[in-house]
């Protein structure tokens, strides 16, 4: 019987996590984890399969071979640009475990400035006892850029709580009791949202989509006083001297943000210390390593079992 393929493992994970989460996986075939020692110069070629988040520069120059690549999370913007990337198939993170985290981490914030908890932290600083006007959710329309996945589950979940909710992707979706928009309804999309969700991946239509521009076009007259901003798709899609410029104007009325421009996000940008913005570290939806070994053994297992591989990137859409 032929001996089946290892896997090559190059993730900037937290080591613990994954030399945890690698005891019981893939337990029929061997692991080549490139952050050994013993790995560094390792022969990589008739390997089939590589797992990779920030993976070393020379990577596919070592692994000439590969059958697929496998993203260490949801999003793929890392691996696409990688050089040397083989045309071999590139396949997305999606898990429920994933899924999960992210609608936790939107609703989350849109609660918090529904809730207008910045306000009521500074009241308590300042140890003053007064009860804000209070929107309702139904009141409050919540805009979703990026429909897959991680925004039709945000949508579904902030739509169970009251919020008038509206989605938006380049190619018009249905889902169901969602009213959705495509590219060309974009204006129409913004002029109805206070809440703005970008769960977007990155590609060269988004980079830098987020903007003052865009920020203006968002309902002025809503229930929370100034639109908000709320991002967990990718830092590049942001302008950050945009987002500051209209915290401090009004244009906008707050921001909650898990990814940066640059990461970690340098010491001295004033996001760290702005009264508006509510910040987390890229921590919003973070892989669980148990659960991403876990798919990538469905996957090699279709894969060998002559079955299509499952979310596979769309290399002209970037995504």
């Amino acid at each position: 019987m032929k001996s089946k393929s290892p896997v090559i493992i190059d993730l900037k994970f937290d080591r613990e996590q994954v030399a945890a989460a690698l005891k019981g996986a893939f337990a029929d075939r061997e692991v080549i984890d490139l952050a050994h020692p013993a790995n560094k110069t390792r022969d990589l070629s008739g390997i089939d399969y590589a797992v990779v988040w920030k993976p070393a520069a020379d990577l596919f120059s070592r692994a000439k071979d590969l059958r697929a690549v496998f993203s260490g999370g949801a999003g793929v913007d890392h691996v696409m640009t990688l050089p040397g990337l083989p045309e071999v198939p590139v396949v997305r993170f999606v898990d429920q475990t994933l899924t999960t985290r992210m609608s936790e981490w939107v609703v989350l914030q849109c609660l918090l400035h529904l809730r207008q908890f910045r306000a009521y932290e500074a009241q308590n600083r300042k140890r003053i006892w007064r009860e804000l006007d209070q929107p309702e959710a139904r009141e409050v329309t919540v805009g979703i850029m990026g429909l897959g996945v991680l925004g039709a589950d945000a949508a579904s979940k902030l739509k169970m709580l009251g919020f008038d909710v509206v989605g938006w992707s380049r190619r018009k979706k249905a889902i169901d009791g969602i009213e959705t928009f495509d590219a060309a309804g974009l204006d129409d999309f913004l002029a109805r949202t206070d809440i703005l969700v970008g769960l977007l991946p990155l590609t060269a239509e988004t980079r830098g989509l987020f903007n003052a521009g865009l920020f203006a076009k968002l309902r002025r007259n809503g229930a929370l006083g100034a639109p908000v901003f709320v991002n967990a798709g990718r830092g590049g899609s942001q302008v950050e001297a945009d987002i500051l410029a209209a915290l401090d104007s009004g244009v906008l009325g707050g921001a909650s943000l898990d990814v940066f421009e640059k990461e970690p996000l340098p010491l001295e940008s004033r996001l760290w210390t702005h009264e508006k913005v509510f910040m987390t570290p890229h921590a919003a939806a973070a892989s669980d390593v148990r659960a991403l070994f876990a798919h990538v053994g469905r996957q090699i297992e279709r894969l060998e079992n002559g079955q299509a591989l499952e979310n596979v990137v769309d290399r002209q859409a970037g995504y």
